[in-house]
């Protein structure tokens, strides 16, 4: 079975200083370079808009690629008090790194993790009366009293109790000591300023959230702080804007880039016109064609519906500074790119090209790969060196595969 194995070089570390930093990361096909200060900058851009209400940080998923331990040690140090994760191994790795801050859990709570609860001291996010019963329980048995979320269903109809549920609660609620530290909802169409279904969430979370006395609330996504005051609530949970995805597609990102991927080119080929590039033979060179064959794919990340054929354009990377396109399909470990109109020497075997960054946004990239940005940050391969960039300094963090 693998496993990961993570070794950081830490700034005093012999391996740190810029020449030995380049002969560790030589050893890479790809690196990763995630700047935590756009991030932290991510953050409180996001905070000044939502005024008065808190900001919190989504880092479920390994913070969307990009390191959970880095990234809320980041947020911890700018500020951010409150942290939202999926599941209790990620709430563990975040309370390694914010060891004051409140820690909920979306994925909610399930027989028998009391004890993990009480131990990383993190909060479920209920969305079940079985739920909620089971939870109760647990409480009663252990006198733990961390506190827990309770999501109310406005209409995504995915996860939350109903809000005839929820009002069956305002008893509990008005007898005090209930345990509820935070009540809330998720926007269906954040994204879409215009989308009806958005003021109808609004209308219901705000009818019953009101009747919550006394429990902080919570409404609005990345998307959901740009669409104006009343969705704000107390507290605010962004997620993929942190991490540079522009959480209003409608206009332009306000957010600053936060991941550079690159990767080595490992053999550069002539093909003649009328040759064919790649697995089935889709892409046809109608030149004389130059290519440099990348070290990476859809094993890394780079999806296959980024290929190029006879008929479609596929993506582009940034090689010696000038876009050059896809050429042929994607496949598990290599992508090939027409370089041709480059200089003859521009491009040459362990050179690195820019799969996102230098003008290729986490966006641009969803588009060519048919799907958001979220999965094409979640999507990041293991395979790639991760280099944390912070206050001028970077470290890395090498990600090595074990048995």
């Amino acid at each position: 079975m693998n496993s990961l194995t993570t070794k950081p070089l830490q700034a005093n570390s012999p391996l740190s200083s810029e020449a030995n930093h380049a002969a560790e990361l030589a050893a890479y096909n790809g690196i990763l370079t995630i700047d935590l200060d756009a991030i932290v900058a991510n953050w409180r851009k996001l905070e000044k808009t939502a005024v008065p209400a808190e900001c919190a940080a989504v880092i479920k998923a390994n913070a969307y690629g990009c390191g959970t331990e880095p990234v809320a040690k980041a947020l911890a140090g700018a500020g951010c008090k409150t942290f939202f994760v999926a599941t209790l191994d990620e709430a563990r790795a975040a309370r390694a790194a914010a060891p004051d801050a409140a820690i909920y859990v979306l994925d909610g709570f399930f027989q028998n993790t009391g004890e993990f609860y009480a131990t990383i001291n993190c909060r479920p996010v209920i969305g079940e009366l079985n739920e909620l019963a089971e939870w109760d329980l647990f409480c009663r048995r252990s006198g733990w009293s961390g506190g827990a979320a309770i999501h109310i269903d406005t209409g995504m109809n995915r996860l939350g109790l109903t809000v005839q549920e929820a009002e069956g609660l305002i008893p509990r609620i008005n007898a005090g000591d209930h345990g509820i530290t935070l009540v809330m909802s998720h926007l269906v169409a954040a994204e879409q300023l215009n989308n009806p279904v958005n003021a109808r969430q609004l209308g219901a979370f705000r009818e019953i959230a009101s009747r919550f006395t006394g429990v902080p609330a919570s409404l609005a996504n990345s998307s959901g702080i740009f669409l104006g005051s009343p969705f704000v609530f107390d507290l605010v949970r962004p997620g993929a804007a942190l991490y540079g995805v522009n959480p209003t597609p409608e206009a332009d990102n306000p957010m600053q880039p936060v991941v550079d991927l690159k990767a080595r080119i490992v053999q550069v080929r002539n093909v003649e016109r009328g040759d064919t590039v790649g697995y089935g033979g889709t892409w046809t060179a109608r030149r004389p064609t130059r290519l440099a064959v990348v070290a990476s794919g859809y094993a890394d990340g780079y999806f296959r519906a980024a290929s190029a054929n006879d008929g479609t354009r596929g993506a582009e990377v940034v090689v010696a500074g000038m876009r050059c396109p896809v050429a042929g399909r994607i496949s598990m470990d290599l992508i090939a790119v027409d370089i041709t109109e480059l200089p003859p020497k521009a491009a040459r075997r362990g050179h690195m090209v820019t799969l996102i960054g230098e003008g290729i946004t986490v966006d641009e990239l969803a588009y060519h790969f048919g799907t958001i940005g979220y999965e094409v940050l979640t999507s990041l391969g293991r395979r790639y060196a991760r280099v944390y960039k912070s206050g001028g300094a970077v470290a890395a963090t090498v990600t090595l595969a074990t048995n």
